[in-house]
């Protein structure tokens, strides 16, 4: 028998058991969040007798006697000044993580009510926050400590215009815990699935007995390849993953799923899965991509283990490099990385009463999801609902299946509802990760420093399955020259298979890596020439009118050159600061479909505004309400944003490519100039009922195409970012000058920027994915992930140019946040001992980490 106090009410517990399994299952406490469960993420953080504590290492033998408080038990005052304090500073993206910091927080503030930064930032050191870059949390905590000590709850200011500050339209409900993540679902009946996974990376399965398994008492369903109905081999692109490997099949990386089981608790289906006995013959697995390339290599998949080959070229490369006055050629590094989004993957599917299926899932596209779904069952697709719930980040990590498929399945076989909510352990080891890639770059230059030609060979790692790594290596390749004039350009991407967790897409989409050596080798001219890394930027700076690496025409709202005179002054302060620049893409482009949908509905006197793109903590659901309000003359709490909903939003595209300001933006200003005609002449109550649609599809050239300047994307977003180092060696301070057309919230901007900036940090300096033959080696705790403690100041720059009409000059931010930073700090070491770092995390730093 155990008494605790919880949230000030006794209560009485006969059996021992995890205190976070306890708070979220049986006190229904949502606002403690399983980020981890190893005691890294801080997502569970509690109260203990005043004390932070992370509630996944405790038990409730270790609270016996004690008071526990969640942000649940919070005084009314404090949920107000916390709620105000977050929103007001910008401090919630994905939200994932908030509740955990606001009792961290508290923790602080009830024993220091005036703290300092750097007492703030200790504070936060058992946290962590993938999105915002920790910078507007601990302004939140400060404000929050004001207001507090003051005795007073200022108002939440309520701009809403089109380049205004508008409080993010979902903030509060994350503030407080009470914003529903798909794991935070529980309905009756409801059973809780597992999956067995390969024991090597590659084998052949040459018998499954799952007898012992279906015998358990408990377990609902045991199913194998042999019980999908549909198609079995599932895919973005290439249809080339399984859903369940079958027996007399190999397996191809140790995430590949052999089994589902479906059980009346978490326990017993985990039982279940250590039941089943398999048969395997263990094959020799291909871990490099020089092994996958070898003549004479087995083959991972039917066709080889060359997943895609992009090539890329202009004008004539050797005789470029022959005439050039100097030539830097060097070979680059750049290891996989973990998306490590707070919220693990879940899903939850539900049979519902007339024969359909309704899945509640937390990934980046509901309709991706319901083709991979259907397919799989094979089924006609009106008997399949996808509706998201929250996403706690995604960064790229939740394009693919991972557990909607499995999840339904089960539903489908069993006709009651089954969660499936992954381990962080297992996230570690089955979702796709950032491409590890190996580079050879060769740039020329002339005695002015006019670059003159690059030719580089990009080889990645797309691991067992091919996700999206073919439209990954075409960006690596498309961007590798940077956003430079250079007349020549000769680039050689290949994409392999190999034995290793997939590489999918992930913040950057390929750019991150080129950009590392691209930008390396420019510092390298540069000392050549005896000038600065900012000068030779500058030089060689595309400006309206210009012709890119890849052809195209720069547009006139082109501001590259404005973001390198942004930081100038900086980079004249502070000679040893690194300097680098990069380029992305918004939207899918290539001559591909890319479509953004949004449809505005008049109902109970609100215009509800549906689309299907996922706000994956990016805020496009408060930017899609300025531009509705903007356009229609509505405010905004004349609106609502609905959830993503394959019945009733709907397709926008997936929230990839940095498209979504643009091209669902784009929509809704469309839809919106409907309806702002339509209350020429009626109210917005005698509109009730009515309907109005708008649609943007951005219209590009394949790659390839015979064009001598086609059109590959939409738009471009443009970026310098500097790094300067302290005496220590430590990174001080960030300085961040984007170019993104019109800032449609200016502080949403800014926290894209600062969250973008420190995830490059960390691929620059920290963060590593180990594998040991294949298999991740990595914890939460040890992926090398910054800290708000490690985190240094960083300057948001906005530059805005852009005029053009489409989504009001709104151009990407999402992606290009992060893809200049690691060279950016490679810079700066550079200048400040004079070795060259070709691989990531760079070595031979106060942040390397000893071997």
């Amino acid at each position: 028998m155990y008494n605790i106090k919880l949230n000030g009410v006794p209560v009485t517990l006969e059996k021992d058991m995890n205190l976070l399994e306890y708070l979220r299952e049986y006190a229904r406490l949502t606002s403690v969040k399983n980020g981890c469960g190893e005691g890294a993420c801080g997502a569970c953080m509690v109260l203990v007798d005043g004390r932070a504590f992370r509630a996944c290492v405790l038990t409730i033998a270790k609270v016996a006697d004690k008071s526990v408080l969640t942000v649940e038990g919070l005084s009314e005052q404090e949920k107000d000044v916390y709620s105000w304090a977050f929103i007001e500073a910008g401090a919630v993206q994905c939200g994932f993580c908030i509740p955990g910091m606001v009792i961290s927080a508290k923790g602080l503030l009830d024993k220091n009510p005036n703290p300092t930064g750097e007492e703030i930032k200790k504070a936060l050191h058992g946290n962590i926050c993938r999105c915002t870059g920790y910078q507007k949390i601990e302004m939140a905590i400060a404000m929050a400590a004001r207001a507090l000590r003051e005795g007073y709850v200022p108002e939440v200011k309520s701009n809403y215009r089109v380049g205004e500050r508008m409080p993010r339209v979902d903030a509060q409900e994350k503030v407080l815990g009470i914003a529903e993540y798909v794991d935070d679902l529980k309905v009756e009946g409801m059973l809780y699935a597992a999956v067995l996974r390969s024991k090597y990376p590659r084998a052949l399965v040459k018998h499954i007995d799952i007898n012992q398994a279906k015998e358990l008492a408990g377990v609902e369903a045991v199913l194998t390849a042999r019980d999908i109905p549909g198609e079995r081999f599932l895919g973005h692109i290439v249809h080339d993953w399984p859903t369940l490997v079958a027996e007399g099949e190999e397996t191809r990386y140790v995430g590949d799923a052999l089994v589902l089981v479906a059980a009346t608790s978490k326990a017993i289906a985990r039982e279940a899965i250590q039941l089943v006995k398999v048969d395997y013959e263990e094959l020799a697995s291909l871990t490099s991509t020089w092994d996958a390339l070898a003549e004479g290599a087995p083959s991972i998949h039917p066709k080889g283990n060359l997943l895609r080959k992009t090539v890329l070229q202009r004008g004539d490369v050797e005789e470029a490099i022959a005439k050039a006055k100097y030539v830097v050629t060097q070979k680059y590094s750049t290891p996989p990385t973990e998306h490590a989004f707070l919220e693990p993957e879940s899903a939850l599917a539900v049979p519902e009463a007339d024969d359909r299926l309704t899945v509640y899932v937390g990934s980046q596209s509901v309709y991706d999801d319901h083709h991979g779904i259907v397919a799989m069952l094979g089924v006609a697709p009106e008997r399949v609902r996808v509706i998201s719930k929250l996403v706690g980040g995604g960064f790229g990590g939740k394009e693919d299946l991972s557990v909607q498929h499995h999840a339904a399945l089960l539903a489908w076989h069993t006709k009651k509802p089954v969660k499936l909510t992954w381990t962080r352990q297992e996230s570690i080891k089955v979702h796709p990760k950032r491409h590890a890639a190996e580079m050879e770059f060769t740039t020329a230059c002339d005695e002015n420093g006019k670059l003159t030609a690059v030719k580089a060979e990009i080889i990645t790692d797309t691991g067992a399955y091919a996700s999206l790594g073919g439209p990954v290596l075409e960006r690596a390749c498309t961007h590798a020259a940077g956003p430079y004039q250079i007349a020549n350009v000769d680039i050689i991407g290949l994409g392999v298979y190999t034995n290793n967790p997939p590489g999918g897409t992930f913040r950057g989409f390929g750019v991150t890596q080129s950009c590392f050596a691209m930008e390396s080798n420019l510092n390298l001219l540069a000392e050549k020439l005896g000038i600065s890394p900012w000068e030779i930027r500058f030089r060689n700076a595309i400006e309206p009118g210009g012709v890119l690496p890849n052809g195209q025409i720069a547009d006139a709202g082109t501001a590259f050159k404005e973001t390198l005179l942004a930081v100038q002054d900086i980079v004249e302060a502070y000679p040893e600061a690194g300097v680098a620049c990069a380029m992305k893409n918004a939207g899918i482009g290539v001559g591909l479909s890319d479509i953004g949908r949004v449809n505005l509905k008049v109902q109970d006197g609100k215009v509800q505004i549906l689309t299907s793109a996922a706000c994956i903590g990016q805020g496009l659901a408060t930017v899609l309400t300025q531009i509705v309000c903007e356009t229609a003359g509505l405010e905004p709490k004349q609106t609502l944003v609905g959830a993503p909903d394959t019945d009733t939003t709907p397709d926008g595209g997936t929230t990839t490519a940095s498209r979504q300001t643009v091209f669902n933006g784009e929509a809704a200003r469309v839809a919106a100039l409907q309806l702002k005609e339509a209350l020429q002449k009626q109210s917005l109550t005698e509109l009730e009922g009515q309907e109005f649609y708008g649609e943007y599809s951005g219209i590009t050239d394949p790659m390839g195409s015979a064009k001598p300047n086609p059109v590959s994307h939409v738009a471009y977003s443009y970026a310098t970012q500097v790094v300067i180092l302290n005496e220590a060696g430590r990174v001080q301070t960030v300085v961040a000058a984007h170019d993104i057309g019109k800032a449609i919230n200016p502080q949403g901007v800014s926290g894209q920027i600062e969250g973008g900036v420190v995830m490059g940090l960390g691929y620059a300096l920290t963060e590593d994915f180990p594998l040991k033959n294949g298999v991740p080696t990595a914890k939460f705790g040890t992926l090398g992930l910054f800290r708000a403690t490690s985190t240094p100041r960083i300057e948001s720059i906005i530059v805005e140019k852009n005029q053009d009409n489409l989504a009001y000059g709104a151009k990407g931010i999402g992606e290009i946040s992060t893809i200049p930073t690691a060279s950016a700090v490679a810079g700066a070491y550079y200048l400040r001992d004079g070795k060259l770092r070709t691989n990531l995390p760079l070595e031979e730093t106060p942040y390397s980490r000893k071997k």
